[in-house]
């Protein structure tokens, strides 16, 4: 769905605020006052305040959400500067929403007592922006910090609140404890890590000094993706007050005691302590053997690209064997904060030519329904969140697929919204293969049409470079997107389509101010997702065929 077009002319006449700020039309003069547009309505302060952490210190931040507009101060006009630059080749996302950043006309962003701003939640988030980006090391100097008691110049931690309980979802890439230091000692001192996986999840338990550290990791962290569409970090307090570290090794650290002994890696257990007698066994927890990564998945994994945390072969510019392929830039993705050094986290990354997982474009699809599936149908329903190349149906096994898509992120995109979804009545699975391409057959070899290439197709959504269709990628919903739909076409004519190749029309909305667009909405998410796929390019006259995608609206 294209995003609605920018009121640049409207006042500010909301209630809330006591002055009217006008909209400016005029990008091109630099300000260190950033104004950002197309925001969700439900997006905080705090949001608005991250994206712009990255890239120096934030001083004030204005949020009008009922002209979905925002505006953010920075502290310097070369802070701003980089700022808009770096989101001129890399669209930038709230909420899986595109963004627009551009410079204001404002050269300061003046508010009072009256402003929206001026309320508890966003002086909160811009008191711990301002505690975050204070030193490079992460020290919270912004704000009173507790002070931490010594004995014997060793520092005593624990307390309530000081544990912070980390689950890594959607987890394409590895991530290592290394990773985890990296991103989280931003915050504050990281006092110990471990590492663990739990209900089949890849889980952390990380320790801070004090309560205001953790506080302010959870605050910036919780939800945020490590990389582009995927690693995100659910985080919430543990109930220990206190981490009992063994051993130091690639599953558990602890960085105020150097001297611990390694253990075995392939079969430990890690006894975590600060509450086990109150309760709390169930929190007793053996860690997962799993292989160390070698130096060439770990330098994968950091080179993949974080949104606000590590760099990206996807980012212009990055000195890497990786980043040549791919330097156009990936919505949702940031530049390194300053402070990092990813050299110390990967001292093998000189020299790299294997690009392993990063690069990786083929996916291998299970479970799939054989009696419905085709390479047509996975080539439409992919084609939501990729170009897709090529689709082989495996000749022996035709519950499973290869799909390649054109590029790496777009494979990323599509497990992230696609792994366990409900095709033609299956759950079917999504994860990258080992493939780095899908063979054609050989000439006068058997395949019975399971292997088809789509290089050429006509049909590719992100082709374009720029392509708006990057800025309304949704997960599937049962509210589908049209659009294409020629102005003798009404809305009868539509539900008559859909009717005959049996879909049930809950719903249905043209768009206000553009008729070529609706929305339509189905009785299930599973039955969108069929009709996704049959109605995608179906001829509505002689030179319109309907183009369907999900849509994150409802009628």
């Amino acid at each position: 769905m294209a995003p609605s077009a920018p009121n640049n002319h409207a006042d500010n006449n909301n209630q809330e605020n006591a002055k009217k700020v006008k909209l400016e039309q005029n990008v091109g003069k630099p300000s260190r006052v950033i104004h950002i547009r197309n925001i969700p309505n439900d997006v905080t302060e705090a949001e608005i305040i991250h994206l712009g952490i990255p890239f120096g210190r934030v001083t004030n931040v204005l949020v009008l959400k009922g002209k979905n507009q925002a505006f953010l101060e920075m502290g310097d006009e070369g802070s701003a500067t980089s700022m808009v630059n770096y989101f001129a080749n890399c669209m930038a996302q709230l909420r899986g929403r595109a963004v627009y950043v551009q410079y204001s006309n404002h050269k300061e962003l003046k508010t009072d007592q009256t402003h929206s701003n001026a309320n508890a939640s966003a002086q909160a988030a811009l008191q711990a922006a301002q505690a975050i980006t204070a030193t490079p090391t992460g020290g919270t100097t912004g704000t009173a910090t507790p002070p931490v008691a010594l004995t014997n110049g060793q520092e005593i931690q624990g307390g309530p609140n000081t544990v912070l309980r980390v689950i890594i979802e959607h987890m394409i890439y590895p991530i290592s404890l290394d990773i985890l230091h990296v991103i989280f000692q931003r915050f504050g001192k990281v006092l110990k890590i471990v590492t663990f996986t739990k209900n089949n999840s890849f889980q952390a338990l990380i320790q801070y000094p004090d309560t205001q550290s953790a506080q302010t990791a959870k605050q910036s962290l919780d939800g945020q993706n490590i990389y582009n569409s995927c690693c995100t970090l659910r985080i919430d307090y543990s109930k220990m007050t206190s981490l009992n570290v063994k051993y130091n090794n690639d599953k558990s650290r602890d960085f105020t005691n150097p001297t611990l002994p390694s253990g075995d890696n392939d079969n430990q257990l890690a006894t975590l302590g600060g509450g086990l007698g109150a309760g709390l066994g169930a929190d007793l927890l053996l860690l997962a053997a799993q292989p160390r990564l070698t130096r060439e998945r770990l330098a994968d994994s950091l080179l993949a690209g974080a949104p606000g945390v590590l760099a990206s072969p996807f980012i212009p510019g990055l000195t890497s064997p990786l980043a040549s392929p791919y330097t156009g830039g990936v919505a949702g993705a940031l530049p390194a904060l300053g402070g990092f050094a990813l050299g110390q986290a990967a001292p093998g990354l000189r020299g790299l030519t294997n690009p392993g997982l990063a690069l990786a474009t083929v996916l291998l699809v299970s479970n799939l329904n054989e009696e419905m599936v085709t390479p047509d149908a996975l080539f439409t329903l992919f084609g939501v969140y990729g170009d897709v190349q090529r689709v082989k149906i495996l000749y022996n096994k035709k519950d499973s697929a290869l799909v390649q898509l054109a590029e790496p992120h777009q494979a990323h995109l599509a497990i992230t919204h696609m792994d366990k979804l409900r095709v033609f009545g299956k759950n079917i699975r999504v994860m990258l293969s080992k493939h780095q391409t899908v063979q054609l057959p050989k000439e006068g070899q058997p395949d019975a049409g399971l292997t088809k290439d789509y290089s050429q197709s006509p049909l590719h959504r992100f082709k374009k470079p720029g392509s708006k269709n990057y800025q309304n990628i949704y997960p599937p919903s049962s509210t589908l997107h049209l659009s294409n739909i020629p102005a003798t076409i009404n809305e009868d004519d539509i539900k008559d389509a859909f009717a005959k190749n049996g879909f049930n029309v809950k719903a249905f909305k043209f768009f206000p101010k553009d008729r070529k667009m609706a929305l339509i909405q189905l009785p299930s998410m599973d039955e969108a997702v069929a009709a996704l796929i049959k109605m995608h390019n179906f001829q509505l006259s002689e030179s319109n065929h309907l183009r369907v995608s999900f849509s994150k609206s409802s009628i």
